[in-house]
């Protein structure tokens, strides 16, 4: 078993109001998830209206999947079609036994 796990600090330009921010990340994970078929949630900055850490996580039984899987999404976030930067990026892949 192989497990996936990434950290994205994210700066939203356009967000306003912690409203504005759920509901872009609401959007950003609900297509990481439909998509990817990982999980993802909000990590840390949470009260911040323009900075927030989002954890993606995903479990296979082939480490190079879970490596691809995880850069798949992690581009996903990166495209120009998302009014988000990303500021970092910590991706770690733990292998257990079978």
């Amino acid at each position: 078993m192989h497990i996936g796990a990434c950290t994205l600090t994210l700066n939203i330009h356009s967000s306003r109001s912690l409203k504005d921010k759920r509901q872009i990340l609401r959007s950003i994970t609900d297509r990481l998830k439909h998509r990817f078929n990982v999980s993802v949630s909000e990590v840390d900055n949470n009260n911040s209206w323009t900075t927030a850490t989002l954890g993606i996580v995903c479990v296979s039984n082939d480490k190079q999947f879970t490596n691809e899987l995880i850069s798949r999404a992690i581009n996903f976030v990166n495209s120009d079609r998302l009014p988000i930067e990303i500021l970092d990026t910590s991706t770690d892949i733990i292998s257990g036994s079978n």
